[in-house]
This record gives C-alpha cells, structure tokens and sequence, in this order.
C-alpha cells in the first residue's frame, strides 16, 4: 500500500489556478514595469516549485525512483504516465528556470515578458488535471 500525502498534492494543485491567472494577466498587460517584472518572477518561480513540489510528493508516495535533478521530476512522472506525454517539454522548460529564478536571479532581464509567460498557465492548469484524474485512477476518488 502506497502512503500518498494527497493533502499537500491538493494544497499546491489548488494554488495553480491563481497562479495561471497572474500569469494570463501579466502577459495581456505587460509593460516592462519594474513590478511586472518582479511580479513575473515570483509567478514562474511559484509555477516551478508547484510542479516539482507535486512531482515530489508523487514520486515519494508511489515509490517511483528517486529525481537527480528537478528537471528529472518532470521526466519521472511523465515516465509514470502522470500527464500526457505533450506536457514533458513546456513542464521541463518551466523547471528549467528554476536555476535563474533563485540563483541568478541578479541577471534576471526583469524588463522583458518571458516566453512561457504566457504559456504556462495553461500547462499549470492541464498538469493539474492530469495529476488529479492519476490520483483518481491510482487511488480512488478523494
């Protein structure tokens, strides 16, 4: 039997929808700002962590092999069959910025609207779903 901390699962999974709608919103009015680009940021960065965090969780409660790196999350679970296989490259693109969001975040062009901002909320929202209909199939209904 599988312990599924399916709790924080949902927690996370029900933060995507703001966080799609912060990206929608900063993508259809951006204009360079000093605080979009912050607001930028913080959003990628919350939509890198929410599908690693979830990826974790997922890994860890259904005794997948362990992750080499956060873009090794993705490539497991997609592996698993956790979300079809066209959400592999934008989900391994957006982890991909974890690295300049919280390393270099001091080179960040924070002036400039980034290619997946607009993207990714529909990525987020079709991880979410897929992880929820995994969850059902693997586990039951919650």
């Amino acid at each position: 039997m599988y312990y599924v901390n399916r709790e924080q699962i949902d927690a996370r999974l029900n933060a995507i929808p703001e966080l799609a709608e912060a990206l929608r919103g900063l993508a259809a009015e951006w204009n360079g700002s000093l605080l979009q680009g912050l607001a930028q940021e913080r959003a990628l960065h919350l939509a890198v962590e929410t599908v690693t965090d979830v990826g974790s969780c997922i890994i860890d409660g259904f005794i997948m092999r362990d992750a080499s790196s956060y873009e090794d999350i993705v490539d497991i679970i997609a592996g698993e069959g956790v979300f079809p296989q066209e959400l592999r490259e934008p989900l391994a693109s957006l982890v991909r910025l974890r690295r300049p969001l919280v390393q270099d975040y001091y080179k960040w062009p924070r002036s400039v609207l980034h290619a997946l901002t607009g993207s990714v909320p529909d990525v987020l929202l079709r991880f979410k779903a897929a992880v929820e209909a995994y969850l059902a199939r693997e586990l039951g209904p919650n």
